[in-house]
């Protein structure tokens, strides 16, 4: 899975910028724009958008401001606020992939076309309902390990020196 998401980031990245760079060399140098290539590229710029933030929800490694880490000392504590973190991702993922789907039934019925090539934008709209469903999974997955984490019987402070 790591390669193949590796893979298809890295081709939807090369794709997006192969067309930007086709774009600025055609209107800026050679002055005559290809039209419609700002339509065609929507596809993979979403699609590149989505499952670069899926990726990261995977790898867990979404930019954080973690301030309150600074004044926790233990394991526990972090762990703790992990799973805080964890369940605030997921309640609000869950309400914004809520919204998402409620958007792509919007644009399945409505259907539109991009106005120069008429490609159907169903497509590109659909990029954040699935990305976001595969995000609240990583999420709901992350959560659990924290969980398992807090609880396990390793998670518990050995007292130095034995029993007192």
């Amino acid at each position: 899975m790591t390669r193949f998401s590796s893979v298809l980031l890295t081709v939807l990245i090369c794709l997006v910028a192969l067309g930007q760079f086709v774009q600025v060399i055609t209107r800026y140098v050679l002055e005559i724009p290809v039209m419609g290539l700002e339509e065609s590229l929507l596809y993979p710029t979403l699609w590149l958008y989505m499952l670069g933030a899926v990726n990261a929800s995977r790898e867990n490694t979404h930019i954080r401001a973690n301030v309150l880490e600074i004044f926790l000392t233990t394991e526990r504590q972090h762990q703790v606020l992990a799973v805080i973190g964890e369940v605030i991702s997921l309640i609000v993922g869950i309400w914004l992939t809520t919204w998402a789907w409620d958007f792509t039934k919007y644009s399945m019925r409505v259907w539109r076309e991009s106005p120069t090539l008429y490609l159907p934008t169903y497509y590109v709209d659909v990029a954040l309902f699935v990305g976001l469903v595969l995000m609240m999974i990583f999420t709901a997955w992350h959560l659990l390990m924290h969980l398992r984490a807090l609880f396990s019987p390793l998670a518990e402070p050995a007292v130095e020196g034995g029993l007192k």
